[in-house]
């Protein structure tokens, strides 16, 4: 669930600048330029999967405290990358569609195809690298078919999702829809801050303070299929240390805050009625 949460977030942004960058290209009788569009995109997912390739080859070559640290370091990136794509989207999404546009017509008018291309490759291109970092986050604490599985169901249904929104057969909110995922990340987020913290702990680089808060692996063991299901999406210890704990919590209450309130004090000014 957590692989294909992660997927199905990031392939749908890549769907959607896809698919605005083609129908802008359909609206303004640009059509011959499609090839490179997709030539584009295919570059970007192919330097993903090359880049995704190696973060899980070259961890698999570490062993030990070094294996240790450098899964650390991805989760805690992980951390960091995802709490920046959630709120760059929610303030980004509104103008997005106007500054696509804005590089497309400057690049048909300055007849660069390398200009056309390399709208959607580094628009693809980031969400390719940000979904591999994940996926590697994501793997630490789940099993590799598992993984792999839920990232390919969230991929498929993103692109379907952006078929059908591109095609004009669906309709989808877009503001709840990333509302409601990015809440499911911030708490997916957590969980990986707290793992990133266990691992620079089992290193040796963060002090253990109270080894045990509790020991809940009698009610839901981390190793049953709920106990796997709950650390992949939501960062479950059965008896996490007292610094995992207070970073869990920590992060969860700042990250929901600064997320939420926004949307509170919208949803208040829409509901004010206009002065006269």
């Amino acid at each position: 669930m957590g692989a294909a949460l992660v997927t199905t977030r990031e392939g749908l942004e890549a769907s959607l600048i896809v698919g605005i960058v083609l129908a802008y290209l359909a609206k303004t009788e640009n059509r011959n330029h499609f090839r490179v569009i997709w030539a584009g995109t295919a570059a970007a997912v192919a330097l993903s999967i090359l880049t995704g390739a190696a973060l899980f080859f070259t961890v698999g070559s570490l062993e030990g405290r070094s294996e240790q640290i450098f899964e650390g370091v991805a989760m805690l990136s992980a951390v960091a990358v995802l709490t920046w794509m959630i709120f760059w989207m929610r303030k980004q999404a509104v103008n997005i569609k106007k500054e696509l546009e804005a590089k497309l017509a400057g690049a048909i008018a300055a007849g660069s195809a390398i200009g056309l291309a390399s709208v959607v490759f580094f628009a693809v291109l980031r969400e390719g690298w940000e979904t591999a970092l994940f996926l590697f986050a994501i793997s630490e604490s789940s099993s590799p078919l598992s993984t792999s599985v839920g990232a390919v169901l969230g991929l498929v249904l993103s692109v379907s999702l952006g078929i059908a929104l591109y095609m004009g057969s669906r309709r989808l909110n877009l503001r709840q829809f990333f509302t409601v995922t990015g809440i499911l990340l911030i708490v997916f987020a957590a969980g990986l801050l707290a793992h990133g913290i266990h691992e620079f702990q089992e290193a040796g680089l963060l002090p253990m303070t109270i080894e045990h808060v509790w020991d809940t692996n009698w009610i839901v063991s981390e190793d049953s299929r709920v106990g796997e299901f709950l650390k992949a999406l939501f960062g479950y210890n059965g008896n996490p240390s007292l610094l995992e704990v207070v970073a869990w919590a920590g992060y969860l209450a700042v990250a929901l805050v600064y997320f939420i309130r926004p949307l509170v004090n919208w949803r208040r000014s829409a509901s004010v009625p206009a002065q006269a």
